[in-house]
């Protein structure tokens, strides 16, 4: 018979059975997604137990934990990241349907930005990468339709605008004629786009290059490899 002490949280059993971080976990919990013996839950400190309770959500019955996994993704163009269908559109999750475990990606990109993508399980460890307390720095690599001059460089260092609030990237270098890199900490919504937008350019391709200490590297456009603990470690160093 289990006690009280060894049953969890229900926002850390979702997180744990990999449906996403736990505090996307817990937006689940409150919009009413999330059943346990038959009843709607909306309390994500409810405690529950894998062997006593029945843990439904969206009236798909959980199973339990599942073994941790960690990938490292080169996002291709054209796909989102959500685990839920939005019309035809393509899910990241999609290019990991051979493999038996329940993924998310940790934190986004949009639909048409590629790069450097974790696609995991873990709810903890997805909730300490984007907790603001991480302070992790991702830089992109954006190529413009024009060559970019002091004067941009000036102007997208400056900062704009992005959903109400004034932001400013980390650091801005020009690498060749028309291609720059950017490196932000906040992460806000096509920060990136509209900083280099607001400086007059037009944005041919973004590609996320580094996320913390871990760089893309050489993999293909569209492939992905299980990350190693050396790599989970170099996303929060500088």
């Amino acid at each position: 018979m289990e006690t009280k002490t060894d049953k969890k949280r229900l926002s850390k059993a979702l997180a744990a059975a990999g449906i996403a971080s736990r505090r996307t976990c817990e937006e689940l919990i409150f919009a009413g997604k999330v059943e346990v013996n038959g009843k709607i839950i909306m309390l994500p400190q409810t405690l529950v137990s894998w062997k006593e309770d029945v843990i439904l959500i969206d009236g798909q019955r959980l199973k339990g934990e599942q073994q941790k996994a960690y990938y490292i993704l080169n996002k291709p163009d054209g796909y989102i990241c959500s685990n839920k269908p939005v019309g035809t559109k393509k899910l990241v999750v999609e290019l990991f349907a051979h493999l038996d475990e329940r993924l998310f990606t940790i934190g986004r990109l949009d639909r048409d930005t590629t790069g450097l993508l974790i696609v995991t399980n873990d709810g903890y460890f997805a909730q300490k990468v984007i907790h603001p307390s991480a302070n992790i720095a991702k830089e992109y690599l954006v190529k413009t339709d024009r060559d970019v001059t002091d004067v941009h460089l000036k102007t997208i260092s400056k900062g704009a605008f992005v959903e109400g609030a004034w932001v400013k990237p980390a650091k801005v270098q020009k690498v060749r004629k028309n291609t720059l890199k950017v490196c932000v900490m906040e992460g806000k919504k096509r920060e990136v786009r509209i900083l280099v937008q607001n400086a007059g350019l037009e944005v041919f391709s973004l590609e996320r290059i580094r996320i913390g200490g871990l760089h893309l590297g050489t993999l293909p456009l569209g492939a992905f490899r299980p990350m190693t603990e050396r790599e989970k470690q170099l996303i929060f160093e500088k």
